[in-house]
C-alpha cells in the first residue's frame, strides 16, 4: 500500500496557564471566556490547519506550538500536512520567490506549471474528502495550499487562506505569481496576512485580514535558558571550543518532559572551533538566497578589515539540508554558500563556521537554535525579502541586539538604534559590516538595543491571542458578509 499524500501531525494539549506569569489573572481569564464562547460556537465543528511541511520554517513553528495551547483550552483545532512531487515544490518554490519580487530559478509560471500544480492538488484534495467534514473550518497557509480552495468550497466547506509572504511594492514577478494563485483563490472565505502592505491589487481587500505572528515564549526555542546550559549545548554540537565542563545540556519539552540535547551538527570549517570566549556573530535561517547567507558571509568579512574584535567568529546555520522536503533550492544554495567560504582567504576561512542542525527530533533542535541565540554576542538577519522574520523576534526575546535588514516584517518590529539596528540596504555590505563593528565594539549599545528589544516583544509578539482570532474567523463565517474595510487582527495562524 503507498503511503498517503496526507499526514496528520499531532498535537499534544499544552497548558495555556503557562501565560498567567505573562499576562496576569486578569489577562488569562479573559481568553478563557473566550475559548469557552467559541467551544460553543464550534459546536464540535474541527478547525484544521493545512500547509506543505511538518518541519523547518516558522509556519510550521507556530502550528507546533499555537495550536497546542488552543488545544489545551478545548479548542478542537488539527494540523495536517500534504505532499507533493519534486517538480511540484519546484513550482511552488518558484511562487514562493515570485511573491517575494524574486526570480527565482526563473522557470515560467506557465500552463506546464499549473498541469503539476493542479495534478497534485487534486491528489491530496481526494484524500481531504476522507479526513475534513463539510462543516469543519479550514485554514490553508501559503502557495502550496491554495488550490485546495475550489476542492474545499464545492463541499461546503469554509477555508481561510493564510499568506505569511509578501513584499512591500509592486512588482512584475509578484504580479506573475498572483495571476497564477488567482483562479484558486476567489472562492475563498477571506485571506490573512501579515502586513497590510502585502495585499495585492489583485484581492477582493474587504476579505483580508492583517495578523502579525508571534512566538511562545515557553517553547524549546524561546524557554529560559540558563548560560551554562547554553555553553554545554553548544560545545557539545561542536560549536564552540571544548574545555572540559560538564554541565547539564538539558531543555523542557512542550509537554514538560526534561530532555538532553544529544545529537550533533554537522560542521563545515577549517581548523578548531570557536573559543567559548569568542564574540559570536549568529544567523539562523534556512539555506534560502533570499536570506543572503553569501551576503553575511561577505559583510562578516569585511567586518574583520573595519576593525571587529581578533577573535570574532561567524557561525551561519539552518537546518540540515536534507530534511526540508518543500524547500528544494535548500542544497544548492548550502553549497554556494560553501563555495564563497572555500574561495576565502585562510585566516577568513578559519573564522567562519557553516552550521547544519539535525531535524530528526524537532524540539532537540529548536533547544540548539535556543542556545547559539542566547549565546550570541549579535545576532544577524540580512534578509533581501522577509515576509514577517520570527527570528528575528526569538533573538529580541532573548534579548540580544540585532543587526537585520529593514524588508518586510522586520522593519515592524524594530526600532532603529533603540532595539536593533536596521539595514535601509540590505545589499550593502559596508553598511552591513560597520554595524557588526559597533555592536561587538560596544558592549554597553549591545546590552541597551537588547534590553529594549525584549521590552518590545513583550508588549507587541507574545500573548495568546489564537483563540481570539479563531473566534474571529468563525464569527465572519457565519454572517459570511466581507467588510468594506481591512480588518486587523492579532495572531490568527
Amino acid at each position: 500500500m503507498s503511503k498517503p499524500l496526507v499526514q496528520v501531525v499531532p498535537i499534544r494539549p499544552r497548558p495555556a496557564e503557562l501565560f498567567i506569569q505573562l499576562l496576569g489573572e486578569s489577562g488569562f481569564s479573559e481568553a478563557r471566556e473566550q475559548a469557552v464562547r467559541l467551544t460553543r460556537r464550534l459546536n464540535g465543528r474541527r478547525i484544521w490547519n493545512i500547509n506543505s511541511t511538518a518541519a523547518g520554517g516558522g509556519v510550521a513553528e507556530m502550528l507546533h506550538t499555537l495550536l497546542a495551547y488552543a488545544r489545551g483550552f478545548g479548542v478542537d483545532t488539527r494540523w495536517l500536512v500534504i505532499s507533493g512531487s519534486p517538480e511540484f515544490f519546484r513550482v511552488t518554490k518558484r511562487l514562493h520567490n515570485a511573491l517575494h519580487g524574486e526570480r527565482g530559478d526563473g522557470s515560467r509560471l506557465d500552463g506546464t506549471a499549473h498541469e503539476i500544480y493542479d495534478e497534485v492538488t487534486a491528489a491530496n484534495a481526494a484524500e481531504l474528502e476522507h479526513v475534513i467534514d463539510s462543516d469543519d473550518i479550514v485554514i490553508l497557509h501559503d502557495p502550496q495550499t491554495a488550490g485546495l480552495i475550489p476542492y474545499l468550497s464545492r463541499r461546503g466547506i469554509g477555508a481561510f487562506w493564510r499568506c505569511h509572504i509578501g513584499m512591500d511594492e509592486p512588482s512584475a514577478e509578484a504580479s506573475a505569481a498572483w495571476k497564477f494563485l488567482a483562479p484558486y483563490l476567489t472562492e475563498a472565505r477571506a485571506f490573512v496576512f501579515s502586513r497590510f502592505a502585502y495585499l495585492p491589487d489583485e484581492l477582493y481587500h474587504g476579505r483580508c485580514l492583517i495578523s502579525a505572528p508571534s512566538i511562545d515564549p515557553f517553547s524549546p526555542k524561546n524557554q529560559l535558558m540558563d548560560d551554562v546550559t547554553a555553553r554545554a549545548i553548544l560545545r557539545h554540537i561542536d560549536v564552540i571550543a571544548e574545555t572540559g565542563n560538564n554541565a547539564s545540556r538539558h531543555f523542557t519539552r512542550s509537554d514538560g518532559s526534561i530532555a538532553t540535547v544529544n545529537r550533533r551538527a554537522d560542521i563545515v570549517r577549517e581548523g578548531p572551533p570557536p573559543a567559548a570566549s569568542a564574540p559570536l556573530v549568529v544567523q539562523v535561517s534556512r539555506w534560502d538566497r533570499l536570506k543572503d547567507p553569501v551576503g553575511v558571509l561577505r559583510g562578516f568579512c569585511r567586518a574583520i578589515s573595519l576593525g571587529a574584535p581578533s577573535d570574532a567568529a561567524l557561525v551561519l546555520a539552518g537546518p540540515s539540508v536534507k530534511a526540508v522536503a518543500d524547500d528544494p533550492e535548500g542544497g544548492e544554495v548550502f553549497e554556494e554558500v560553501v563555495q564563497c567560504w572555500r574561495a576565502l582567504p585562510r585566516e577568513q576561512r578559519r573564522r567562519v563556521h557553516l552550521v547544519n542542525l539535525p531535524m530528526d527530533d524537532l524540539q532537540e533542535n529548536a533547544a540548539m537554535v535556543n542556545a547559539l541565540q542566547r549565546y550570541a554576542t549579535t545576532v544577524v538577519q540580512k534578509s533581501l525579502r522577509e515576509g514577517f522574520g520570527l527570528t528575528v523576534t526569538e533573538a529580541m526575546w532573548k534579548g540580544k541586539p540585532v543587526i537585520a535588514s529593514a524588508v518586510g516584517g522586520i522593519q515592524d518590529q524594530i526600532e532603529h538604534g533603540v532595539s536593533g539596528l536596521l539595514l535601509k540596504r540590505p545589499a550593502d555590505l559596508d553598511a552591513y559590516a560597520g554595524s557588526i563593528v559597533q555592536v561587538l565594539n560596544n558592549p554597553g549599545l549591545a546590552a541597551r538595543l537588547g534590553e529594549n528589544a525584549r521590552r518590545r516583544v513583550m508588549k507587541n509578539y507574545l500573548g495568546l491571542r489564537i483563540v481570539s482570532n479563531y473566534d474571529d474567523l468563525v464569527e465572519r463565517l457565519e454572517h459570511d458578509q466581507p467588510e468594506p474595510h481591512t480588518d486587523v487582527v492579532g495572531d490568527t495562524v
